[in-house]
């Protein structure tokens, strides 16, 4: 009998011992590594997301970074990331937030890894063509070198397919210069003008630069910067995957509302304090979406312009899953965050 007792007890003992355990379990924050790529506004919503306590509060625990790359990029450009903020192994990251454009080449090409783009703030090319001073036209874009960043991601795409809607030849009109997308490369002679995004639009009146041409206004399709996640990752933790979705959601719709909090990650995370370039800088907020699907029409798009035998092997349908927006559409989160 006494026997009996004791083996009741220590099941008791084991069941509560086990329901304490899931219950720590589940209440544990999931933690990831988010590479966030290049140093512009795409980005401020997931620095936002880290300073605001959103991951923390949608269950993840975030480590996120800059890469060296693109940290050197942006002091090429006046932008100083804290070292603290740069890490290297970018490919190993599960989730990384860029551009959908580069990564497919890079998947196809056998040069990166192989994601899925979850979704997408950028769906059409806004960058804008900063130049020198003494260009006063569009018009004089032709016959000048024009500067971006590298083959395949989002400046070279959007480059490629103005010159083709402007009807120029991208080998004889004009000159293109690979890893040329920053301001000191405009300034300092190399280029004419370059392919830049809010951050340097924002940087160039300083240097003495001119915003010669918006390629928004040609309403060019684009799968720009976004959220991707490794594919056999995905696969197995598409919980903690919805939840940076919805945590990246949550961060938009506080910085499209509190000017304050977009202000204070550009300071801390990109050194840049100045009220005037932040003021310049934020006007570009508005232009995020408040329901960032994949860019299908821009995954298609871009799988046309860098067309090969081994791009032909792949449909759209290979590297993008809406499943995650659509979910938070359905049941009216995405209409509520942004009231």
């Amino acid at each position: 009998m006494k026997t009996s007792a004791r083996c009741l007890l220590a099941l008791i003992a084991v069941s509560i011992a086990t329901a304490l355990l899931s219950a720590c379990s589940s209440d544990a924050p999931a933690p990831v590594d988010v590479a966030l790529g290049d140093v512009s506004i795409n980005k401020v919503p997931f620095l936002i997301a880290a300073d605001a306590g959103i991951y923390r509060k949608n269950g993840l625990e975030v480590h996120q970074f800059i890469t060296p790359g693109a940290a050197e990029d942006a002091r090429g450009s006046g932008v100083v990331v804290p070292p603290e903020y740069v890490r290297a192994d970018v490919e190993a990251a599960p989730i990384a937030v860029g551009g959908g454009s580069p990564m497919i080449y890079r998947a196809v090409t056998g040069a990166g890894t192989d994601r899925v783009v979850l979704a997408t703030q950028e769906g059409i090319v806004r960058s804008h063509l900063v130049g020198l001073a003494s260009i006063g036209s569009i018009e004089q874009l032709k016959g000048k070198r024009l500067g971006y960043s590298g083959t395949a991601t989002v400046t070279h795409f959007g480059v490629l397919t103005w010159l083709r809607k402007m009807g120029w030849d991208a080998e004889h009109d004009v000159t293109l210069v690979e890893r040329a997308g920053t301001l000191s490369a405009v300034a300092g002679g190399r280029v004419d003008a370059a392919m830049s995004s809010a951050m340097l639009i924002a940087l160039a009146p300083e240097k003495g630069l001119r915003d010669i041409v918006d390629l928004a206004t040609y309403e060019i399709p684009l799968a720009g910067s976004g959220i991707m996640a490794e594919r056999k990752w995905l696969a197995a933790n598409r919980d903690t995957a919805a939840k940076f979705v919805k945590s990246a959601v949550d961060a938009v719709a506080l910085m499209k509302r509190d000017r304050n909090v977009f202000n204070g990650s550009l300071a801390k995370w990109f050194n840049l304090k100045d009220p005037v370039t932040q003021e310049r800088m934020y006007r570009f907020v508005a232009e995020f979406p408040d329901k960032p699907y994949p860019s299908v029409e821009g995954i298609k798009a871009m799988m046309a312009l860098y067309d090969s035998p081994a791009m032909r092997a792949h449909r759209a349908e290979d590297f993008y899953d809406s499943s995650f927006v659509k979910d938070l559409d359905r049941n009216g989160y995405l209409d509520a965050a942004h009231r």
